[in-house]
C-alpha cells in the first residue's frame, strides 16, 4: 500500500511505539487462549503491522480515496449502469436510527413503522410496472432475474408444464440473462437481434415453439432503443404458453411514462440503485426487488409484507402463508437501507416527477448523442432513449484507436469512461448514459473532450492514462491472481 501524498511505503514510515489509539487493559476474567483454541489456529508469531500515528493513518486512506472516482467527485456516463446523483436527505434518512437500530428478529408489533413503509415500496413499485405483485426479498438485480426465473420455474411445474424448458434471450442482453436461466435450470437460446437493436422476427419465430417457458427481454434496450414490435412479441409468446419478463434495467427512461405489465410483462425486475438513485458500485449491499402477475402472486418468495385490518391486530406483518411460494430466497428481508432510499426517491419525486426524471434522462441523452455522432457513429441511428452506443470501430481501422484507448485517455480528464465493448453486437462500443442529474454545461465539455481525445496522437492515447497512480495494469491478471501483500 503506498502513500499518494509522500509515495511512500506505510511499513517504510512505520517507527516502534508509534500508536493510534491505546486499548485499556482487559478486565474480563478469561481462559488462556491455549485453553480455547487448538495450537494449530494459532499463529506463531506476532503479525507484521506498522506502528503509526493517527493523523498518518487518517491521510494514507484519505488519500487513497482520491484516487477513485465517483458520482460526487466525476461526471459518470457508464451506459447500462446509471450512475446518477445520490440524494443526500435519502441517504440521511436511512441513517436513522429509528431505521438502523431495528433487530430482524425484533415482534411485528414493534416494527409497524418499517413494515408499512415496506408495504407502501411495494405498491410503489407494482404501480410503477403495471403489474399487481411484488417481493422486496432480492438482493441485486441479477439475484431478482434468478429468482423470478425460479418463480416461473414454480408455476409451469405446478401447472403440469414441465417441459418448458426454453428460455429465449436476445444477442445484446446483459450477461446476466442466460446466467439466471442456467442456473434456474433452463435452457438459454439466443435471438439475434438486428443492427438497429430490435429483435430479429424471423430468427424469432424460427426459435419460439411449445417448449417456451420465458423471453428475456430489456426494454429499452442495451443499445438505447425502445422494442418497437415488443407488443407483438408478447402476444406470440403468451400464445405459445410462455411469460415475458423484462429485465428491468432500463426503468430510468421509461418512469412515468410505460409501463411494463402494460405491454406484456408477466415480471421484471428493479434496479433500485439505478432507477431510484440509491448508491451503486464497491461491490454492494443493493436490492433486486421484482413485480410478477397475478397469476404468479402464489410463488413469490415468503415472507411479503401484507396489511390487515386494525381489529385483527398488528396492521402489518409478514406473511409466509402461500403453499406454493418458492421459499426465502435471502436472508431476513432483504438489503432493508436500499428500499429505504428508493422510498424517499419515490416520495420526493411523486408520479409527475418521477415522469420528469424519465424525459429529462431521455433528452440528455439524445442531446449528448447529437454532439457525439458526428465523429463516433452511433449505429443504431438519430434517435435513443436512456443512453446509446457509439462506436470506436472507424478510429480503430483508420489510425488504430480503439475504444479502450479513448476509455483510459478520459480519466486524464476527470471523466469516468462510458462501458466499453458491450453490447457485443457494436464493434469498439461504447456505450454512454448521461442521465437525468447532469447540466448542458457538463455534457458539452464532456463532448469537446471526447471530440479532442479523437483528434490526438494514437501515440498518446495507447500509453493513456497519463495522470493517474496506476496506468495500465494487467487487469485479468489482476483479478485472478491479486497480489495482496505490502510491496514497493
Amino acid at each position: 500500500m503506498r502513500n499518494h501524498n509522500d509515495s511512500q511505503l506505510l511499513f517504510d514510515i512505520s517507527k516502534p511505539g508509534r500508536r493510534a489509539t491505546r486499548l485499556p487493559a482487559c478486565d474480563v476474567p478469561v481462559k488462556p487462549v491455549a485453553e480455547l483454541l487448538p495450537a494449530a489456529s494459532l499463529a506463531a508469531s506476532t503479525p507484521e503491522l506498522p506502528e503509526l500515528a493517527e493523523p498518518q493513518v487518517v491521510r494514507h486512506f484519505t488519500n487513497l480515496s482520491t484516487l477513485n472516482m465517483s458520482v460526487d467527485t466525476h461526471f459518470y456516463p457508464l451506459g447500462s449502469c446509471t450512475m446518477k446523483h445520490n440524494p443526500k436527505r435519502n441517504e440521511r434518512a436511512a441513517s436513522l436510527p429509528g431505521i438502523v437500530d431495528l433487530h430482524p428478529y425484533q415482534p411485528e408489533e414493534s416494527i409497524q413503522g418499517m413494515l408499512q413503509l415496506l408495504y407502501k415500496v411495494q405498491e410503489y413499485l407494482c404501480e410503477i410496472s403495471g403489474l399487481p405483485a411484488c417481493s422486496l426479498q432480492p438482493a441485486a438485480g441479477a439475484h431478482g432475474e434468478l429468482t423470478a426465473l425460479w418463480v416461473a420455474h414454480a408455476y409451469f411445474k405446478d401447472n403440469g408444464q414441465a417441459h418448458r424448458t426454453k428460455v429465449l434471450v436476445p444477442d445484446n442482453a446483459h450477461g446476466t440473462n442466460p446466467a439466471s436461466a442456467a442456473m434456474a435450470g433452463f435452457d438459454t437460446v439466443t435471438v439475434k437481434t438486428l443492427i438497429t437493436g430490435a429483435v430479429d422476427m424471423e430468427d424469432f419465430r424460427k426459435k419460439l415453439d411449445d417448449n417456451i417457458a420465458v423471453f428475456m427481454i430489456t426494454n429499452p434496450n442495451t443499445v438505447g432503443v425502445f422494442e418497437p414490435q415488443i407488443g407483438e412479441i408478447a402476444a406470440e409468446v403468451h400464445a405459445r404458453g410462455g411469460l415475458m419478463y423484462l429485465d428491468g434495467a432500463n426503468m430510468n427512461a421509461i418512469l412515468g411514462i410505460s409501463r411494463p405489465g402494460d405491454f406484456g410483462a408477466d415480471m421484471q425486475h428493479y434496479n433500485p440503485h439505478k432507477t431510484f438513485s440509491g448508491p451503486h458500485g464497491g461491490g454492494g449491499p443493493g436490492a433486486g426487488p421484482i413485480c410478477v402477475a397475478e397469476k404468479l402472486r402464489p410463488y413469490l418468495p415468503a415472507p411479503v409484507v401484507a396489511k390487515r385490518s386494525a381489529s385483527e391486530g398488528a396492521e402489518y406483518y409478514l406473511d409466509y402463508s402461500s403453499t406454493k411460494s418458492i421459499g426465502r430466497v435471502r436472508s431476513f428481508f432483504g438489503n432493508v437501507g436500499v428500499l429505504v432510499r428508493a422510498y424517499c426517491y419515490i416520495r420526493s419525486h411523486g408520479p409527475d416527477g418521477l415522469r420528469r426524471v424519465s424525459e429529462q434522462a431521455v433528452l440528455n441523452a439524445n442531446y449528448l448523442l447529437s454532439r457525439v455522432k458526428h465523429f463516433l457513429p452511433v449505429p443504431q441511428g438519430e434517435r435513443c432513449m436512456h443512453e446509446f452506443v457509439a462506436s470506436a470501430k472507424k478510429l480503430k481501422t483508420e489510425r488504430g484507436v480503439t475504444a479502450m484507448d479513448i476509455a483510459k485517455r478520459l480519466l486524464d480528464f476527470g471523466y469516468h469512461a462510458p462501458t466499453i465493448y458491450f453490447p457485443q453486437t457494436v464493434p469498439e462500443a461504447l456505450m454512454c448514459e448521461p442521465t437525468e442529474t447532469e447540466s448542458k454545461e457538463t455534457l458539452d465539455a464532456f463532448a469537446e473532450t471526447l471530440f479532442r481525445i479523437t483528434e490526438e496522437s494514437p501515440e498518446l492515447l495507447h500509453e493513456a492514462p497519463h495522470t493517474t497512480a496506476i496506468s495500465r495494469p494487467d487487469e485479468v491478471t489482476a483479478a485472478r491472481q491479486p497480489t495482496l501483500c505490502h510491496c514497493g
